[in-house]
């Protein structure tokens, strides 16, 4: 027996939650990872997984052996990287999942010093607000705004974020410009976003000066995808709360203006997560260092206040990188 394969094998199965799925991310036939976990169990003579016709579970020698195992994995990969001299150069497939606004607007924009960086790392960028199972798709690591509840995930903050309101000429136009965001409840459409997990409209509330306001008022359209309310925004279709970075280009240009000065949300948390059992990997660590460099050095990642208006000139990522 491999007893190698046959670990991988076994951690994989954990992770994913099914012998299916494992075998789809190893690239393997489904009996060939069954077989590679009843050796591993006959050979340690021990039972590692509770297998029904619906889900696989973890016994407790199992998960004890899993710990150990993902460890001894994680350990056997930085050998074998810095053995390749991966240290000095990163190499390989790196899997991350990010949400639409950040890729579109911050980190795609911005890869191209990554690359000059690490020309041999390969990343497979999911770019979605979809919410996904880190361990069961076997991601690398993956960013995310707001609080992280799942424990057994490491989770490093990198930034925050801020909602502003913003609306385009045209529907102010015709609607008139709000002078406080009470206002909202009264004459006004706004487009609002739902949460693409379980479809629930997400609250807004807005803050200045001590004064709290909850976004409320008619909405004629939602989505669940921050890309889209933009679009939508551009398109006349209403009010839009949304990230400050998002909306950097459009107001600079005039295509949206931005509503109640000094008015946004209160700061919530950017997160790079990973697994725990990854967090050795040379090519996560450098991806990890870099993409908090980068919001580091983002201007509306840490800006509080509203954006500058159509006259100023913001700086691109790309001029802030190679300063």
């Amino acid at each position: 027996m491999d007893k190698f394969s046959a670990m991988q094998a076994f951690v994989r199965v954990v992770e994913a939650g099914t012998f299916t799925k494992a075998a789809d991310s190893m690239g393997m036939p489904k009996p060939t990872v069954t077989r590679l976990i009843q050796t591993l169990e006959q050979s340690l003579d021990t039972k590692l997984l509770n297998r029904t016709t619906r889900k696989v579970t973890v016994t407790a020698d199992g998960a004890a052996y899993y710990e150990r195992a993902g460890r001894l994995l994680g350990e056997m990969e930085e050998l074998e990287s810095s053995m390749s001299r991966a240290k000095a150069s990163p190499r390989g497939r790196l899997k991350v999942d990010i949400p639409s606004s950040l890729g579109m607007a911050v980190v795609i924009p911005a890869l191209p010093d990554f690359y000059a960086r690490y020309p041999d790392i390969q990343l497979e960028l999911g770019v979605s607000d979809r919410p996904i199972d880190i361990l069961a798709e076997n991601v690398d690591c993956v960013i995310r705004g707001g609080e992280i509840t799942d424990q057994s995930l490491v989770a490093r903050r990198i930034g925050e974020f801020y909602l502003m309101s913003c609306a385009s000429p045209a529907y102010l136009k015709r609607h008139g410009t709000p002078q406080h965001p009470q206002e909202l409840a009264h004459g006004h459409r706004l487009i609002r976003y739902v949460s693409p997990r379980d479809g629930k409209l997400y609250g807004v509330t807005l803050h200045k000066d001590g004064e709290s306001v909850e976004v409320e008022g008619y909405h004629q359209l939602s989505v669940n995808d921050s890309n889209a309310g933009v679009a939508a925004a551009l398109a006349g279709l209403g009010i839009l709360q949304t990230v400050t970075f998002l909306v950097q280009q459009h107001i600079s240009s005039g295509a949206l203006e931005p509503l109640f000065n000094g008015w946004c949300s209160a700061a919530k948390p950017i997160h790079v997560v990973y697994p725990p059992n990854r967090h050795l990997s040379n090519k996560v660590r450098v991806f990890v260092d870099w993409i908090a460099d980068l919001f580091a050095r983002h201007d509306l990642i840490q800006r509080k206040s509203s954006l500058p208006g159509r006259a100023a000139r913001a700086q691109p990522v790309a001029e802030a990188l190679a300063e």
